[in-house]
């Protein structure tokens, strides 16, 4: 007789068994390199990687009945989300088909207690969502019309800025520094690298006016200084994104006329193809291609900014600003 009752099934017998590869090719999207066994499964396969949710599909059955010493049953979670440490089971609004599940379901929490495991429903995407740190209100008033991809996730944000606070942590070991970030899209990135940089260090801001001046010099102007005093000082210029890096020329310039005993740079985002301008960068977190991106403090016309990822805007959404007199802020040239 099968049973699955966990304190009469020895530990040794609860040996999960790893699936072969449905991998059936090696190039395109990861939802189209995968053999499913349902149209539902590819959905929402696609589903994850468009918010960039890594995936594997139906790596590992888990025994959850035996007759005698053999397994008479088991159960495969469609989907395991490696970053989350969840699994995955997919099922439709059928009553046919959510019964046996929601049965297989119980067997396996009740086997296997250390399992993070959930039935979805095709409604309850959005709650994945949320759990998985895009959230709920903004994913909403981000129409999907008006992206066109997501570059960078939150876990991978969360990932390279750990990895880029541990590497200014060692390499500022026995020293202190000043944090100097410029407004206003550095914000998420400096409060999130700031956790993440383990030596003293003191945080400052400059505010920049850009200017629509003949000359590349006289298109940008520190109106928000430092208050803190630079010089004798190890000044680490924290920037959201370089471009052109005219901006960022002006800024190291003026912040050497300072003092301080080192000036570094570290940005979140960097767009190598669009450099006019030769200008040292020593830590950077993503260098990205030249569409115009949003969110994680990012923004188009202060929108978008609190999007927990970084993701492409479409043309479509830009609109022509009206002719701009000389001497009145425009776009960043940066």
């Amino acid at each position: 007789m099968a049973s699955s009752a966990s304190s009469s099934v020895p530990q040794k017998w609860r040996r999960p068994v790893r699936q072969r590869s449905r991998l059936v090719r090696r190039t395109g999207p990861a939802h189209s390199r995968v053999e499913f066994a349902h149209p539902s499964e590819q959905e929402f396969a696609r589903f994850l990687d468009y918010y960039r949710i890594r995936w594997v599909y139906e790596p590992v059955s888990f025994p959850i009945a035996w007759e005698g010493t053999r397994v008479a049953e088991m159960f495969t979670p469609d989907f395991y989300l490696p970053e989350h440490d969840l699994y995955i089971e997919l099922t439709t609004m059928k009553q046919s088909l959510v019964t046996p599940k929601n049965r297989k379901l119980r067997m396996l929490r009740e086997l296997y207690p250390e399992l993070n495991v959930r039935l979805l429903y095709r409604k309850d995407y959005q709650q994945l969502l949320v759990k998985a740190g895009y959230g709920a209100l903004e994913v909403q008033h981000l129409r999907k019309e008006d992206i066109g991809e997501i570059l960078i996730s939150p876990v991978e944000l969360e990932t390279r800025i750990r990895a880029l606070g541990r590497k200014i942590s060692r390499e500022y070991r026995g020293q202190s520094l000043v944090l100097v970030g410029v407004l206003k899209g550095i914000t998420f990135f400096l409060a999130d690298l700031a956790r993440q940089i383990k030596v003293p260090f003191v945080i400052d801001y400059l505010d920049l006016q850009r200017f629509s001046g003949a000359q590349p010099q006289e298109r940008v102007r520190i109106v928000r200084d430092a208050d803190y005093p630079l010089e004798g000082r190890h000044v680490l210029l924290v920037e959201d994104i370089i471009n052109t890096g005219f901006t960022l020329d002006y800024v190291v310039s003026e912040l050497h006329r300072r003092n301080p005993a080192s000036l570094e740079v570290v940005t979140l985002l960097d767009r190598p193809l669009r450099r006019l301008v030769n200008v040292p960068v020593r830590y950077v977190g993503f260098q990205i291609p030249n569409d115009y991106v949003v969110g994680y403090g990012l923004d188009y016309r202060e929108l978008y900014r609190n999007l927990p990822f970084i993701c492409t805007l479409r043309s479509s959404v830009f609109e022509m600003p009206p002719p701009t007199p000389a001497n009145v802020g425009v776009d960043p040239v940066d």
